[in-house]
């Protein structure tokens, strides 16, 4: 009855949001203020986000190019999801000094580690430009001369407002076009790292547990952010002194009860909540499962690599956590798109749209016009889906392209520039190649064989008339290239010169990669120029153009349709907020999920054999003696993780958790498995957000690591 009821409601209003859905501009949040304080926010919205005081909005900042981060002292020091710092830990780390596999924590400012390329940026302030980015746009324009004219204003107006300051300025659209914001950042160059648990904490669970519920993972690591004299930012420089913030988090020891307010402030990436059935069909009953079955031959094969040696595991380690994150988010969110019915819901919509726009030249014709332009995109994006994740899976495959990109390269600097990039990459490539190899050649084996199979690499069959025909023609690719012998493609790079551009694509790797190449998307280099072969790029970009425009059109008409809903943009990487309640829920018939986890989940899960499972000697030392420090609950539990409805999506991993009184309660970090297809719809039945409870946080600082000088520079409400 509930799932019908659900159903019924969508059809009706498939654009009203429901309880707890919703990422809300911080700067429009007063609309809903009063709605908020009614389930329970002790705080005002001016709290969350003023360009005149010191707010919220201070201590909360995008951490490198899609994470959220917080402050949590005086001293610049932030706290951010471990897999979100994993990327820089895996960096820093070595056999010798393996921090991913041993964890890490800084004494004093001394030995904290500069993280090089790793930023963290603070929005000072945002503003609606949509008037100013609009000036000169007509309806009669076509999309490229639209978006000329729009890229140009948005120079112009980006350009003036930081000009003379130390700011960077970023506008982006909203509602597909139809709106546009300015946001005025402050950017961090000085980053560096300061502790972290070793990986049978902040990955325990491993890909298994990854967007499931429940869940025992510690993910969460730390840094400090340093600044010039002046507390301003400045490139790495050992006379730095730590960033003072505006504004940093109060930390709560109170915790999540079943029904608590809980809101999320962070950055959350990308979501798709107006997009129409074709589109949904796309994602989930075209491309997904594609992505899906490819990326499992990848992680089959690194896997077991990982499994067995400790070098191989770091190698693979960071390679393997992108590649698991889509692929298992992926299943749950095709799983949840066709449980709900989601085409299905849309279409009903679509029928009440069209039926209003009958009378209404403006949006007479946009649904219709979107369904012929999906149809002539779905096998054109097809085609790029196993592109993308077949011939680009292998290293192999990814040293080809650029080979492939050499000779297109006309000037002799940019060409001398390229060469030597690549024979960084190559160096790096044939670092314990015999190990790699074996891993790399049966990727890219068995990724086009499997492309080959389901009849997208016709271009082998002139050659090929069996499976293994296929396997015997790339392993011969493989074995004859110059990029899989390093004297000879190191010599190569290294005496490279306009002379030897024609040698380039003799090569059968870089020879198999164009012919691929050319196929998906119809395209070439000759003489440095793209040439288009049939037409392909131009009519994908056509319908990716008209897609765009017309999404607007549909966007700005279901507002007009729907006068009394509060819309919220689609998220886009900038500054959101999300609220929510503490609360379990129910996966499947006779499964009942309570709201958090506890320490003896981990203990239950424990397995010395399964590498994700392994508890630590000490974390176990400290469980057994009951040694939990300030850190339990009412009940004498010390908790793990908790889930709340809050709406969140990629980006917010990281974001702080944050009470009725504002204080900070947990990191969130994932989505329950259910729920994924809440970038597409939210099912307020299904859709959870996972938090790490900031008390397993700080009692793997304190009692586990030891890290009483960390503690001690936290403001912690008892």
């Amino acid at each position: 009855m509930k799932k019908i009821l659900f159903f019924l409601f969508v059809i009706a209003t498939v654009t009203t949001t429901f309880a707890d859905e919703g990422m809300w501009i911080p700067m429009l949040l007063g609309k809903n203020e009063a709605d908020m304080q009614k389930q329970g926010m002790r705080i005002t919205a001016k709290d969350i986000y003023d360009i005149n005081n010191a707010c919220l909005k201070d201590a909360v900042v995008l951490f490198g190019g899609g994470c959220t981060g917080e402050y949590v002292s005086k001293q610049g020091l932030l706290f951010t999801n471990h897999h979100c710092g994993y990327s820089q830990i895996a960096a820093r780390s070595t056999l010798e000094h393996n921090y991913l596999a041993n964890g890490f924590w800084a004494k004093s400012f001394s030995e904290e580690i500069p993280c090089p390329g790793l930023t963290v940026t603070r929005l000072v302030r945002m503003e609606d430009v949509t008037t100013q980015v609009l000036e000169g746009i007509s309806n009669d324009m076509d999309e490229k001369e639209r978006n000329a004219l729009i890229n140009e204003n948005i120079k112009k107006i980006g350009d003036k407002a930081v000009e003379g300051t130390h700011y960077k300025a970023v506008i982006k659209p909203f509602y597909y076009g139809n709106q546009y914001f300015m946001y005025i950042n402050e950017v961090f160059s000085d980053v560096r790292l300061v502790g972290t648990p070793p990986s049978n904490i902040g990955k325990f669970g491993g890909d298994t547990d990854n967007w499931m519920w429940p869940r025992h993972t510690g993910d969460f690591s730390v840094f400090r952010v340093y600044a010039d004299k002046d507390n301003k930012p400045a490139p790495y420089s050992a006379d730095n002194q730590p960033y003072k913030p505006l504004k940093h988090l109060t930390i709560s020891l109170k915790g999540a009860e079943q029904n608590d307010f809980t809101f999320v402030f962070g950055y959350p990436g990308t979501t798709q909540r107006y997009i129409t059935s074709d589109a949904v069909e796309l994602i989930a009953n075209v491309t997904n499962p594609v992505r899906i079955a490819l990326r499992t031959i990848r992680l089959d094969h690194y896997n077991n690599a990982m499994n067995q040696d400790a070098a191989q595991r770091l190698k693979y380690s960071s390679t393997v956590a992108s590649i698991a994150n889509g692929w298992k988010k992926w299943q749950g969110e095709t799983i949840g798109v066709n449980r709900l019915e989601v085409p299905k819901m849309k279409r009903e919509f679509e029928q009440k749209f069209q039926q209003w726009a009958n009378d209404k030249p403006e949006y007479r014709d946009v649904l219709p016009q979107l369904a012929q332009n999906y149809a002539t995109l779905k096998p054109l994006e097809l085609k790029r889906t196993y592109f993308n994740e077949a011939v680009m899976a292998s290293d192999f495959m990814k040293r080809a392209y650029a080979m492939w990109q050499l000779e297109s390269i006309l000037d002799n600097e940019e060409a001398k520039a390229h060469c030597e990039k690549l024979i960084k990459t190559n160096e790096k490539y044939f670092t314990d190649f015999e190990k790699h190899t074996i891993v790399d050649k049966a990727i890219f084996i068995e990724t086009f064989t499997y492309m080959w199979q389901k009849g997208f690499a016709p271009y082998l069959d002139k050659k090929c008339h069996s499976k293994a025909d296929v396997e015997k023609l790339l392993s011969n690719v493989y074995e004859k290239s110059m990029l899989t012998h390093k004297d000879k493609v190191i010599s190569f790079l290294k005496s490279y010169n306009s002379k030897k551009k024609s040698k380039i694509r003799k090569d059968p790797a870089v020879d198999l990669f164009n012919t691929a190449h050319s196929y998906t998307f119809g395209e070439e280099y000759k003489l440095g120029e793209l040439i288009d072969l049939n037409n392909h790029r131009d009519t994908y970009r056509t319908a990716q153009d008209n897609i765009s425009r017309l999404m607007r059109i549909y966007v700005k008409g279901m507002m007009e349709m729907q006068p009394d809903v509060n819309f919220f943009p689609d998220a886009n990487l900038t500054l959101r907020v999300a609220y929510g309640h503490v609360d379990g829920f129910k996966p499947k018939d006779g499964v009942s999920y309570k709201p958090y986890t506890t320490i003896e989940g981990i203990m239950q899960k424990e397995n010395p054999d399964i590498y994700d499972y392994v508890v630590e000697p000490r974390l176990k030392e400290l469980y057994n003696n009951k040694d939990f420090g300030t850190y339990t609950n009412s009940k004498g539990e010390l908790p793990v993780c908790f889930i709340a409805t809050n709406h969140t999506t990629g980006g917010n991993s990281g974001s702080p958790v944050i009470n009725a009184d504002g204080q900070l309660i947990g990191l969130n970090f994932d989505r329950c498995w259910e729920g994924t297809m809440s970038d597409i719809l939210f099912d307020p039945e299904y859709c959870r957000n996972i938090t790490l409870d900031i008390r397993y946080c700080l009692f793997i600082i304190d009692k586990f690591a030891g890290a009483q000088n960390l503690i001690n520079e936290l403001d912690i409400a008892k």
